[in-house]
Formats: structure tokens, C-alpha cells, sequence
């Protein structure tokens, strides 16, 4: 199988293009170098043209003249051109080859065991059970009952009580009495005068006084009853249970036993192929490269030959 990647492909191109710019300018620089300037080739053949003079053409005759014309002549230069050439190598890659390895695997062999195994068996025992017997029994319970009993209750009773109040009273004193003179020295007198006098007056007050009286109130006393009250009475009697008893039964079970049986697993093993490899060898190719050449060459001309006037003392 021959591989061809994209990235080769885009070298390989890069490498083109790399090649053809360095063949065009080599090339131009020696067309350059070749003229002795830098420039395009100049023009071989130049016209010019001039004006017709009006003046009188001398006596002469045209004739050919051979003379040598500078020229620029294309001509191809062979070089050597490095390029790079696809070419194949061989290489070894690893890769992974599916192989059977032999394993000794555990596998189990079902075998039959006989055994004693243990069960449980449901039998009828006897037992004494307690049992509640109903019975009558005399009891005295004490109740509560409502009696009167007499009390001494305290209560206000209104009563009147004799007091003395302080009072002021006006009374008359008759007889001349004097009560001085004013600033002007008059004197002022009077055939009496009232006074007042404290006198202690009896009132009577409403008090309220605290007696005795007797009530009769409610009130709870303990007494005994008798009363007959069922009750029940602890007897034993005589009964079958169920109960399981521990017994050895026969029985057969099966049994795996470990044994190692040859078989044949998938592996993998690194194995070296031979694949071929797409590389690029350098390779000098020998091209030619246009440039140009300064060449003389013959040209015959047509010159005016003037025809000589020959005096008498010539």
C-alpha cells in the first residue's frame, strides 16, 4: 500500500513554487548581467524620422555599406535545479497481532453429598397453665358523706357611739372696751365685744361592731361501707403446647468441586510489519533558463556616396 497524506501533497506543492521564483530570478539576473545593465534589452532598430529640408540635393549615387549592428539574441542557459522527488522507503511499524494463549481455568464439577441436616419437628407437650378463676369477696370502702356541722361566724353589726367634737363659738361681752388710737390721736372705744370660745360638743357616731353568730355549713365525713367485689383467683390446669424438637434428616445436596480445565484465550502480541513510507529525495535537475546574448551582426546599408566635381586644376 502506497500512503498519501494531505500534508505531503502541501509540501510537495510548497517545494514547486519555492523552485519556480528562484529559477525566474537567477534567470532575469543573468539577462542583466549579460547586457552589462539592469534593464529590458534596448531597441535594435531605431527610426527617426526627420523633416524634409527644401534645400538642393548634391550630385551622388547610393551605395551599399556593410557595418556591424549591436543585437540582443535570446539563447538558453543550462543549470542545475535542486527538486525534491517522491520515492517509497520501507519501514518496520509495530502492530498488535491476535494470538490464542493457553490458561488453566478454574471451573467447578457438580457432585452429590449425602449429609445429616438438623430440622425442626412439631410435637405436643404437656404444661401447667394458670388460669383466673372468678370469686366473691367482703370488702368495707370508705365513702364520703354530707353532715351539718355548726360554725361561729363573725359579722359587723351598726352601732351608735358617742363622741366629743371641738367647736368654736361666738359669744357676746358686754362693757366698755377700748381698742386704741390712730396716727391723728383719736381714741376708738366699744360697749362690747364678741369673742370666740372652744366648747366641746357631743355627737353621735355610727360604728360597726364585730359579733359572734352561729351557722351551720356542709362538710364531707369519712364512713365504711361494705361492699362485695369480684375477684379472681390463680389456678393451675393442664394443657398440651405445641414445641418443635431438634431431629437428624438424610438429604442429599449438591456440591460443586474445583477442578482446572485447559482452555484457549485471545492474546495480543506485538508483532514489526513492513509498510512503505512516501518520503521526498533531493534530486539536481538540469534546466534551461531563457537569457540574453549581445550578438553583432552584418547589416548592409544604403549610404549616399557624393559624386566629386573635378576642376581644371585638379
Amino acid at each position: 500500500m502506497m500512503p498519501c497524506s494531505s500534508n505531503l501533497r502541501r509540501q510537495k506543492v510548497r517545494e514547486l513554487i519555492y523552485h519556480y521564483i528562484r529559477a525566474c530570478v537567477c534567470c532575469s539576473v543573468d539577462v542583466a548581467e549579460s547586457r552589462g545593465d539592469y534593464g529590458p534589452p534596448p531597441e535594435l532598430d531605431v527610426h527617426h524620422h526627420h523633416e524634409p529640408e527644401h534645400h538642393h540635393e548634391p550630385e551622388g549615387v547610393w551605395k551599399k555599406k556593410l557595418v556591424w549592428k549591436e543585437a540582443w539574441k535570446q539563447v538558453w542557459k543550462t543549470e542545475s535545479k535542486l527538486v525534491w522527488k517522491p520515492d517509497w522507503k520501507k519501514i518496520q511499524v509495530p502492530v498488535w497481532k491476535e494470538i490464542q494463549v493457553p490458561v488453566w481455568k478454574e471451573i467447578k464439577i457438580p457432585l452429590w453429598k449425602k449429609i445429616q441436616k438438623p430440622i425442626w419437628k412439631e410435637i405436643q407437650v404437656p404444661a401447667w397453665k394458670e388460669i383466673q378463676v372468678p370469686e366473691w369477696k367482703k370488702i368495707w370502702k370508705p365513702v364520703w358523706i354530707e353532715i351539718q356541722v355548726p360554725l361561729w361566724k363573725e359579722h359587723q353589726v351598726p352601732d351608735w357611739k358617742k363622741i366629743w367634737v371641738p367647736e368654736w363659738v361666738k359669744f357676746w361681752v358686754p362693757g366698755e372696751q377700748s381698742h386704741g388710737k390712730d396716727h391723728h390721736g383719736w381714741e376708738y372705744t366699744s360697749h362690747g365685744l364678741w369673742k370666740k370660745k372652744l366648747i366641746w360638743k357631743p355627737v353621735w357616731k355610727k360604728i360597726w361592731r364585730t359579733e359572734k353568730k352561729q351557722i351551720w355549713v356542709p362538710e364531707k365525713k369519712l364512713k365504711w361501707k361494705e361492699e362485695w367485689k369480684q375477684i379472681w383467683r390463680t389456678e393451675k390446669k393442664q394443657i398440651w403446647v405445641p414445641d418443635k424438637k431438634l431431629v437428624w434428616k438424610e438429604e442429599w445436596i449438591q456440591v460443586w468441586k474445583a477442578d482446572k480445565k485447559l482452555v484457549w484465550v485471545p492474546d495480543k502480541k506485538l508483532v514489526w510489519k513492513d509498510e512503505w513510507k512516501q518520503i521526498s529525495v533531493p534530486v539536481w535537475k538540469q534546466i534551461q533558463v531563457p537569457a540574453w546574448k549581445k550578438i553583432w551582426k552584418p547589416v548592409w546599408e544604403k549610404v549616399w556616396v557624393p559624386i566629386p566635381h573635378h576642376h581644371g586644376w585638379d
